[in-house]
This record gives C-alpha cells, sequence and structure tokens, in this order.
C-alpha cells in the first residue's frame, strides 16, 4: 500500500475537479453538459463526444467515419470551408474534429469572450455539414497518403495483425481509419448518409472548461445545441461478446527493405470500468511503463540490449482494450527477444508484482494525477472521462485511496486474469521470413 505521507490532504483534494465545482446539466434533447470555472488565464476549451465513430462503419467501408468527422469542418449550410477558417483566424482560436473507434471528438480553444462564437460554430459543422465534393475528394487523398505512410511502417502493421489476431470475429480487428481499399471508393454521398444515420445528440456530451460561469457556459451550450434533434439517429448495438484466446497464436508479416522488426505480443485486457481496471493497470505500469519502461525496459532492452525500445501498455476503453508489450529489434534477435519477453511475462503471471514495485507506481499514480489537471485541457478530458465512462463526479477525489487501497492480491488477480503467457497473440513485422499478408 502507497506510504500515507503520498495521500493528499483535505485542501489538495479540493483542488481537483468534484462535484462542487463541476456543474453537470442534462438537456432535453439528451446531451450531457459539464461545466467548470477556471480563471487562472482568459481562455476557455470546449470538447464535444458523440456516440458515433469506427463501430457503426460498415465492413467494406471501414474508414466511412474517420473521414466524415475530417470533413465536418469543410463546409456548411452556411458557411465554407474559407470562412469557417477566417472567422476562427481572427480571433485567434481553433477548432477541429476526429473519430476513434466509439465516438467522434470535436474540439474547440479560444478566448473566454468568444465561447458563443465557438459553440456557434460547433453547432453548424455537427448539425450542418455538406461535404462539398472537392475538399472530400483532397482529404481522400490526404488520408490515402497516410495510409501508405502507415502500410509502410513496421510497428504499423504489427500493431495492425496483432489485432487481427487477438480480437478476430470481433469490430476491434478493424483499423479505425480503415484500409486504403475501403476508403478510396467513398464518395461524398456516403458521409452525407453516415452523417444523417449516426449524429445526432443521443449520447452527446459536452464539457466546457475556462474563464465563464459554469451557469453561462451550460446556457450557452444550450442555446446552440439545445434544440437539435435527428429521429434518424441509429441506436448502436452493444458489442459482441469476445471470444478469449485459448492459445498461443503468432503471424510473421515480411516487409523487405526494412532494417528492424517491431513486435507486439499480448491479448484483450480489462475495460474501463471492470473492477479490475485500476489493479491492471498499476501492474501494466510496473511491467513496462514505471522509470526505464519498467522490468521489460529492464530485462530486455537494459540487461540484454535486445531491443531499441521495449514496453508495455494498457488500452482500455468501453470495451476490452489490448494489454500489450510492444518492442523494436534487430531482425537477427527477434526470436530472443519474444522468449524473453514471454518469460518475464510468465514470471509476472505466476509471482506477481512485488510490494515495491506496487509501493512506487501506487506513489506515482497518485503525485501525477495533479499534474493531469493543471491545465484547462487537462480538465476538460478528464471531466469527459468521468462522464463517459460514468465514474461520479467525486473520483478525482477519491482516486488517491482507490490506489492506495490496491493490494498486492488485486494486482496479481488482474494480470492472472487478463495476461496469460500461453493465450497470447504474437505479431512481428519487418525483415523476416514468414507468410505473406
Amino acid at each position: 500500500m502507497a506510504e500515507p505521507n503520498s495521500l493528499p490532504n483535505e485542501k489538495a483534494r479540493r483542488s481537483l475537479p468534484g462535484p462542487d465545482d463541476v456543474l453537470r446539466r442534462e438537456l432535453p434533447n439528451g446531451i450531457v453538459v459539464l461545466a467548470r470555472e477556471s480563471f487562472a488565464n482568459p481562455s476557455v476549451n470546449l470538447m464535444c463526444s458523440l456516440n458515433v465513430g469506427a463501430l457503426d462503419d460498415p465492413a467494406d467501408r471501414c474508414g466511412l467515419a474517420d473521414l466524415t468527422a475530417s470533413a465536418l469542418t469543410r463546409g456548411t449550410q452556411k458557411q465554407s470551408f474559407q470562412e469557417i477558417y477566417e472567422t476562427l483566424e481572427a480571433q485567434g482560436a481553433v477548432l477541429g474534429a476526429g473519430a476513434g473507434t466509439h465516438t467522434t471528438a470535436l474540439s474547440a480553444k479560444g478566448l473566454s469572450e468568444d465561447l458563443g462564437m465557438l459553440l456557434e460554430l460547433a453547432s453548424d459543422v455537427l448539425m450542418n455539414p455538406t461535404f462539398p465534393d472537392a475538399e472530400v475528394e483532397l482529404l481522400q487523398k490526404q488520408k490515402l497518403t497516410a495510409l501508405a505512410i502507415r502500410d509502410e511502417q513496421t510497428q504499423a502493421i504489427a500493431e495492425q495483425v496483432f489485432h487481427e489476431l487477438a480480437y478476430a470475429e470481433h469490430p476491434y480487428r478493424f483499423p479505425s481509419d480503415g484500409y486504403a481499399k475501403t476508403v478510396g471508393p467513398l464518395k461524398s454521398k456516403d458521409l452525407r448518409d453516415f452523417h444523417q444515420e449516426h449524429f445526432g445528440p443521443s449520447g452527446m456530451i459536452v464539457v466546457v472548461v475556462g474563464a465563464v460561469s459554469s451557469q453561462d457556459a451550460v446556457a450557452v451550450v444550450e442555446e446552440h445545441l439545445g434544440n437539435w434533434e435527428n429521429s434518424r439517429q441509429t441506436p448502436r448495438p452493444e458489442l459482441p461478446p469476445l471470444k478469449g484466446l485459448e492459445t498461443r497464436v503468432r503471424r510473421n508479416v515480411p516487409m523487405a527493405g526494412k532494417v528492424q522488426c517491431d513486435i507486439v505480443i499480448g491479448g484483450p485486457g480489462p475495460k474501463r470500468v471492470d473492477d479490475d481496471y485500476l489493479a491492471a493497470a498499476l501492474a501494466n505500469s510496473a511491467l513496462g511503463q514505471f522509470g526505464m519502461m519498467g522490468r521489460i525496459g529492464q530485462v530486455v532492452r537494459e540487461e540484454a540490449g535486445l531491443a531499441y525500445y521495449a514496453y508495455s501498455t494498457l488500452v482500455s476503453g468501453l470495451g476490452p482494450g489490448p494489454w500489450q508489450v510492444v518492442a523494436g529489434v534487430n531482425p537477427a534477435n527477434v526470436e530472443q527477444a519474444i522468449d524473453l519477453v514471454l518469460s518475464e511475462l510468465t514470471k509476472l503471471h505466476t509471482e506477481g508484482i512485488k510490494e515495491e514495485e506496487l509501493a512506487d507506481n501506487q506513489s506515482n499514480f497518485i503525485g501525477r494525477l495533479p499534474l493531469r489537471l493543471e491545465s484547462s485541457m487537462g480538465v476538460a478530458s478528464a471531466l469527459m472521462h468521468l462522464e463517459r465512462f460514468q465514474l461520479g463526479l467525486d473520483y478525482y477525489r477519491r482516486f488517491p485511496d482507490l490506489v492506495a487501497e490496491t493490494t498486492l492480491e488485486d494486482a496479481h488477480r488482474a494480470v492472472q486474469r487478463f495476461l496469460n503467457p500461453d493465450h497470447m497473440a504474437i505479431a512481428v513485422a519487418g525483415p523476416i521470413e514468414g507468410k505473406e499478408r
């Protein structure tokens, strides 16, 4: 358990967002608004999250949500792309949108006095985009160029193959930005139809943090978004159950002309709302994040000298995100590096993390929380996180205790549940022999 002196005092806790200084309001059309005042500087941050993303892509149009989100700001029924950005530049403000697996995000930043202007623009691009042919074609070319670059990167290909192995027959196996063969045929009409079917206020979250009163912020949001309705918005079906790996599976992807191989080893981890999430996060930090990238960095890179980089990641969201080890190695060291990673994972699975590792990472988690929340953008992201995962407005004030109360047994249980070295996907991409994709 973390040392008592690493826990924040009451004054420090009260400086974190909580029920007394975060206003939460649900509008009649279902949009949830969260606002928090911060007068440290004269700016304001706006974040919107919509319940539409790559999960809504048809399989033969993978990347449609991503392209649609990028094209939202390229022209509306009221304004051209040029007019939108002239308005933003005149005020020194920024606005952008992008899509992920589950959600589409729109964010904006400007002076607090410009909040009304930012929300007017945001509501316009969300509700009234026209997806002009010329703009969509230009964006499409940019996306195809980015996909071509991605498909030449060993780490990106290893990551993609890992998802195909770990999430076979599950929507998570598809990349949110799609493939050249699915993005290339898309037309403006595809984007318009997708927007009409999936964009709307249901499931939408809006967060405002900055130098404006919380009541005023909510009022401005309601003025511009409170009347949005879309009877065609399609409810998203539940994620299908994930069939876990029952054995160890591997795929090599030969990529000629490369000098490095990338390795990804792991499997599906916990959802963000799982009881084991925090224990898994602490165990993962000990495994491949803390200090010089934890045990993995120490054993594979520092001691054995087998990798240019080696670390672990745990990405938890609305569904079971990946828990994995990533390493970039000389092609001659691939098998030795894989064996060493699996050996370290077996040791972790059998023995768990050590008391000192747990205490170090507990202190790290508790100590870095205020740093994550020192900017208005950090607070806005944190509030979005609270609402999306229904953690409660008091979560960040409870967080130090939740971390400190996590035991070695909790961490070991999470590892044994999600990180079984005998049930893992192994993807290798680079100048290595193997089956062509």
